[in-house]
């Protein structure tokens, strides 16, 4: 992030119920999340001062917590108050939001349930993920080395931190290379998703989208599939064959930092911002900001 190194900005986060100068919102070395992994997370945004879709992403938020057997004692409801509390101590009208739910440091070893649960939720703002230009022309993806793990040896139904890792390697290997970000493959070889954000193809005038059954189904993604359908637009959600990139026309992801992005090239193959993808981030657009 340019700028201001983010750990070093003013304002407030709140963890566990106050309201705490962000400069001093810091943790044990011993948290067990740092050493195992043990936390889960949402990314929101803010129009105009509200919180889109922020119900849904709480109550993944929580399911993502019991999935790594940790109980939260806050509600839904208590968390959108905690989230919306954040956006106005922070003066922010459009902004990233970021909730954690992690176990802390009581302990150390795998077994975790002596360890305190914790609640922090973080608002700032944030520009558009890959750049303004981005959305005019399209970013560049590169196959990932890593790939999207089965269902049966990771929770891969949760928004947990510890499978970002592969997303870590996956998208800096892609800078290194010159590329925006990484197009990961699923442990079967079908198309996956981008190392942050699901995808679309744009064939024939329809729209295909991969079974999300081993990676995270995503709000927009589920947003953007019911703008598509209101619109008119044939969705598919189906196994995809990577090669079937080279038969799309258009090809965006979504995703909450990305909303929704058009893809100008995978590999060697190069691909125009077309109709469809423009149609529905304009409406995507429309719906966020409430016009």
């Amino acid at each position: 992030m340019a700028g201001t190194p983010i750990d070093q900005k003013d304002g407030f986060i709140w963890i566990d119920g106050n309201l705490i100068p962000w400069k001093e919102a810091s943790i044990h070395f011993l948290t067990h999340a740092l050493h195992y992994g043990s936390s889960v997370f949402e990314g929101e945004k803010a129009y105009n001062g509200k919180i889109f879709k922020m119900e849904e992403h709480h109550k993944r938020l929580l399911r993502s917590a019991e999935l790594l057997d940790m109980p939260v004692k806050y509600t839904v409801a208590d968390i959108n108050k905690a989230a919306m509390e954040v956006v106005s101590k922070n003066n922010l009208v459009d902004a990233y939001v970021r909730p954690l739910i992690w176990r802390g440091s009581e302990a150390m070893g795998l077994y975790s349930r002596d360890c305190t649960v914790h609640l922090g939720i973080a608002a700032w703002a944030w520009p558009p993920y890959f750049g303004k230009e981005a959305l005019e022309k399209g970013i560049s993806l590169c196959w990932a080395d890593w790939i999207r793990p089965d269902p049966r040896t990771e929770p891969t139904e949760a928004k947990a931190s510890g499978l970002y890792m592969i997303s870590t390697l996956s998208k800096n290997k892609a800078h290194d290379r010159g590329f925006e970000d990484a197009l990961m493959k699923d442990y079967r070889g079908y198309l996956a998703e981008c190392t942050g954000a699901n995808i679309f193809l744009v064939i024939n005038g329809e729209l295909h989208t991969p079974d999300p059954d081993c990676f995270l189904n995503g709000i927009t993604r589920q947003t953007v599939i019911e703008l598509a359908k209101q619109k008119g637009y044939k969705v598919h959600v189906r196994h995809i064959m990577p090669e079937e990139v080279l038969n799309a026309d258009e090809i965006f992801v979504t995703g909450t930092a990305a909303e929704i992005t058009p893809i100008g090239r995978i590999e060697e193959k190069t691909y125009k911002v077309g109709p469809i993808t423009k149609d529905l981030m304009q409406a995507y657009m429309k719906l966020v900001r409430g016009e």
